[in-house]
């Protein structure tokens, strides 16, 4: 399991491009992350909920409450257009982000791979 503070990080990303598959709910949001990360990410609501709030507040996402069967109501989230570009940008943020990264903990570096030079 990883700790929070590297959980936190890519929430937002992971938040919007699950709900850019459409419209979803917080416990179904968890459980897809779970699968995402082959059960190494583990959220809980100190990390989710808040989030949703940041999220809806930006205008990113929006909110509804709708009747369950059994009488209990759930809260269903879905992306906003301007989520939609927001999520847009964190893409291309994370394209560029990842390989490099992933260069130079692997031992390859950033710059070695861009000049498709070996070690």
């Amino acid at each position: 399991m990883y700790t929070q503070d590297l959980t936190a990080a890519p929430a937002t990303s992971l938040v919007l491009t699950i709900l850019s598959e459409g419209e979803s709910y917080g416990y179904a949001i968890v459980e897809r992350v779970r699968e995402l990360s082959g059960g190494q990410l583990e959220w809980a609501d100190p990390i989710l909920y808040p989030l949703f709030h940041r999220l809806r507040r930006l205008g990113y996402l929006t909110t509804e409450w709708r009747p369950l069967p059994e009488g209990r109501r759930r809260n269903y989230y879905a992306i906003t257009d301007d989520g939609q570009a927001v999520l847009a940008g964190r893409k291309r943020h994370w394209v560029t982000a990842l390989p490099a990264l992933s260069g130079m903990w692997l031992g390859t570096g950033w710059l070695l791979a861009a000049t498709g030079e070996r070690h």
